[in-house]
């Protein structure tokens, strides 16, 4: 883990001899085809989703975007035109980094995970202004304080530009999106906390109530709402007026992402392996709604899918050792450990509140990837382990192409969406231990 000076292992490295092995399954490579209505051209439906708000604007006039810590496949080109659209009718705008705590609670790491996600200002065409100084607008009576961004404050007004989508902690009407971007994200790190200390279950309480309270300002000219398909391509580019905004309209547009949203396709799994996680990838590192597991106490678990032991193999680069969301899985190897700084990832865990502790916690840790995969195979329930169940994720936000276990192969037949693309294959790992790419 990183420590930040003292280097090593600690007690994990008295582990490294242990080592265990399984009969690993050969694995169907299956491709999952899903109804994905997408955009022809993300720029031009972005243009047209502006023009209603041409009246609104004046020329000189400071417009601040926010800018999030998701890595969203066609936000950096939202953005962008969003910005030259804004120039092109006199305006100025700038971006803002708008992710509550992460990159370590910092400007520069907000800054620096922007740029890891592809969002410089030579990409983006205009200034990026971090702080995590907010001004205090006002305090919900019997809630929390509510927080703005200091530079968005500043700004003569604010165009929220965000995914819409299931959140990872809580299920309503508004979850995440462009509420969630303006309540927390461009609360930063006080709003956050803030926010965040009455509990997953008053997360769609709060959200919605904050982001209300700066719509209120009316500083707010609207929000560019994504909605992705399930192979996360933009679908459709909608702009929310104010009035819509944690209202009537941000719902609709939830519910049609619900309905475009990837799920894996069986039940009940003994075992899953998914070889990468991060803070890019899901705001829990893996999308719970994707591996059926809230882990939050006092919240209930999803009825599917139902996975005995997961066992994840890696963390992104770009989570720079924030791996909030690997109290998720059962089994690691030491690798993520390796990765692993856990001042960043417990920054991030104690402004979540009661949703951060158990997702912050360490799951069993062996060597390697092989003896990680084995222990979640061995400890899965099943008393003759050549029968589970075993399906492979490269991760939780791209599950168009799957490997998955013999067992399943009369699911897979039986599931209209389900393709088989080639011959099993056997699990291989290197000399390592380390499962080899597919």
């Amino acid at each position: 883990m990183t420590d930040h000076g003292s280097g090593g292992l600690g007690p994990f490295e008295a582990l490294r001899s242990l080592d265990f092995e399984a009969p690993f399954p050969r694995l169907i490579p299956v491709r999952q085809n899903f109804d994905a209505p997408q955009l022809a051209d993300v720029a031009a439906a972005t243009t047209s989703a502006l023009e209603p708000l041409r009246s609104r604007l004046r020329p000189g006039m400071s417009v601040a975007l926010t800018a999030g810590s998701r890595g969203i496949h066609d936000k950096a080109t939202v953005v962008r035109t969003a910005g030259e659209w804004l120039r092109s009718v006199g305006a100025e705008p700038f971006v803002v980094p708008a992710m509550g705590s992460h990159g370590g609670a910092t400007a520069e790491g907000q800054v620096q995970m922007l740029a890891d996600l592809g969002m410089t200002e030579d990409v983006l065409g205009m200034p990026i202004r971090a702080t995590m100084e907010t001004v205090e607008i006002d305090r919900l009576p019997g809630g929390p304080a509510v927080h703005l961004d200091a530079h968005a404050a500043k700004a003569d007004a604010v165009l929220a530009v965000n995914r819409i989508k299931a959140h990872t902690d809580f299920k309503g009407e508004i979850e995440s999106g462009i509420a969630k971007i303006i309540a927390i994200g461009l609360g930063k790190r006080r709003g956050a906390e803030g926010i965040h200390a009455y509990g997953p279950a008053n997360l769609g309480v709060w959200i919605p109530r904050v982001a209300r309270r700066i719509v209120e300002t009316g500083k707010v000219l609207g929000g560019l709402g994504i909605v992705e398909n399930a192979y996360d391509r933009a679908a459709q580019i909608a702009l929310l007026g104010p009035q819509d905004i944690a209202g009537d309209g941000e719902a609709r547009l939830l519910a049609e992402a619900k309905n475009l949203m990837a799920t894996l396709p069986f039940d009940r799994v003994d075992v899953a392996v998914v070889d990468l996680m991060g803070k890019d990838l899901s705001g829990s590192g893996m999308d719970p709604n994707v591996i059926g597991r809230m882990m939050i106490r006092g919240t209930p678990e999803f009825d599917r899918p139902r996975i005995t032991n997961i066992a994840v193999l890696d963390v992104t680069d770009v989570s720079h050792g924030n791996v909030v969301g690997l109290g998720l899985a059962d089994f690691i190897p030491f690798r993520i450990l390796e990765k692993v700084d856990l001042r960043i990832t417990y920054i991030n865990a104690m402004t979540a509140g009661l949703g951060g502790p158990q997702r912050a916690q360490v799951p069993m840790a062996m060597a390697t990837d092989r003896s990680a995969v084995a222990a979640a195979i061995l400890t899965c329930g099943r008393a003759d382990p050549t029968g589970i169940s075993l399906v492979r994720m490269r991760n939780t936000l791209d599950l168009e192409n799957l490997l998955v276990s013999e067992t399943l192969r009369d699911q897979v037949l039986a599931e209209p969406r389900l393709e088989i693309t080639g011959d099993p294959v056997p699990m291989r790992f290197d000399s390592g231990g380390q499962l080899e790419p597919w």
